[in-house]
């Protein structure tokens, strides 16, 4: 589980709830302490006095009863007890008072005489504040202050780890400028531990980038390299159809030899795409979906011409969204041949529905246990590839995921394979055309 909030975050935490129960402590010893001194120390006291006064008493019946600037002593029988402490029974009484807010009555009886001693209850918080809050307040202060420097200390501890974290978050890496840690920024105050670990970090950084542009260049020239072959494949092809003696099997020949050109110029500009960092090298516009579907029906047609299938577009509504004709026509491309690929004979119905499109087949299916595995490259069912290269489903899976068009894949073995592409923010038209089955 990932915690949340950094480590300056944690530390001030700790530190608020370090304060925060220190202060609970000291106003529970306050109390603790008034405690102590009412009910404790002050009970045993009038204890004492009143022990010792009856020993005295027993001597000397003129023994004079206690008075002190704090305490007064009442003897039944010989001084006027005061009406509101004359009926109390043996024990510990608290009154409150007209002078104070509060009296200690101590009530004893000897020799059939009850001796009455009554104590300014007052004096226990002054007490209190003497022996208790005063000391206590400065400890706290100490305590205080001790807290606060260990927190300054720990902060400017983990400081160059706060600004190393923060310049990896930073870190972008479609901008190769800043795709890399500035450790002067790190040095003046940090431990040997935090520096090698931002030397650890920007030597990874470097390789990475250095990895990443040496195979995007390796892509992009290769790809490049592609082009030329292909497109003197193309042109070949053209020129040869443009033979009217040419036989019809050599024309049909021709005409696959063309298709394929065109599926691998295809998969070269995917190639090109999985390249870029970015979309800025794309044609974006308005493109509709149900002319791209049909061209792909048309292009999977003649590639798969030697099996037996039926084929249907099913329009409910026309489909636009702005993307690149090209994107598109890899995506859909893939899909199409791949339900053709996988259907020796039977059904491919197409269906255009709201935001989405839908493409289905009576084909093989693929097992339960392999759907985790149809978009990893060269994965293979049955002993045969998912799409001619073997990377057709991964490259669609990549279009995707950067396009942010959600694809799902529902399969059955035995019974066929059903593939949904959902466009989020595409246009949608009720004027459609239906195109008879095939």
């Amino acid at each position: 589980m990932t915690r949340q909030g950094g480590l300056g975050h944690r530390l001030w935490k700790a530190f608020v709830i370090q304060a925060g129960l220190i202060a609970v402590a000291a106003i529970l010893g306050i109390y603790a302490a008034r405690f102590v001194l009412s009910d404790v120390l002050i009970s045993s006291a009038l204890n004492s006095e009143a022990e010792h006064f009856w020993g005295r008493y027993a001597d000397n019946n003129d023994f004079p009863r206690p008075d002190t600037y704090n305490m007064k002593g009442y003897l039944a029988g010989r001084d006027a007890v005061p009406e509101k402490i004359r009926n109390l029974q043996e024990g510990i009484h608290k009154l409150p008072g007209d002078s104070v807010d509060v009296y200690i009555i101590h009530v004893s009886e000897r020799h059939g005489r009850k001796l009455y001693l009554e104590f300014d209850g007052e004096s226990v918080s002054e007490l209190a504040l003497l022996f208790g809050t005063i000391p206590l307040a400065g400890v706290l202060i100490v305590i205080y202050l001790t807290t606060w420097f260990l927190y300054r200390f720990s902060r400017r501890a983990v400081s160059p780890l706060i600004r190393l974290s923060k310049q990896v978050k930073n870190l972008d890496p479609k901008n190769t400028e800043h795709f890399a840690i500035n450790l002067s920024d790190i040095s003046g105050d940090a431990d040997q531990e935090v520096m090698n670990l931002s030397r650890a970090l920007s030597d990874l950084l470097r390789r990475i980038d250095e990895f990443v542009i040496r195979e995007r260049n390796f892509t992009r020239d290769a790809s490049h390299e592609l082009r030329s072959p292909v497109t003197v494949i193309k042109i070949a092809a053209d020129m040869l159809l443009a033979d009217e003696t040419l036989s019809e099997s050599a024309t049909r020949s021709l005409e696959r030899i063309k298709r394929s050109a065109k599926d691998m110029e295809e998969l070269i500009e995917a190639l090109l795409m999985l390249a870029r960092e970015s979309d800025n090298g794309l044609s974006m516009e308005n493109v509709c979906v149900n002319d791209v579907v049909r061209e792909e029906l048309d292009f999977a047609r003649e590639l798969f011409r030697h099996k037996n299938i039926t084929f249907d577009i099913h329009e409910s509504n026309q489909l636009r969204v702005n993307a690149s004709d090209k994107v598109l026509s890899v995506l859909i491309g893939n899909l199409v041949r791949n339900a053709f690929s996988y259907t020796e004979e039977g059904r491919v119905d197409m269906y255009i529905e709201n935001d989405r499109l839908i493409i289905e087949d009576s084909g093989v299916g693929i097992p339960d246990e392999e759907m985790e595995k149809v978009f990893k490259p060269f994965f293979t069912h049955e002993g045969k590839q998912l799409g001619g290269y073997g990377v057709g489903l991964t490259i669609v899976k990549f279009l995707s995921d950067r396009f942010k068009w959600p694809i799902t894949i529902e399969s059955k073995l035995n019974f066929g394979t059903k593939v949904t592409v959902i466009f989020p923010e595409a246009e949608k038209n009720t004027t459609a055309r239906h195109p008879p089955a095939v």
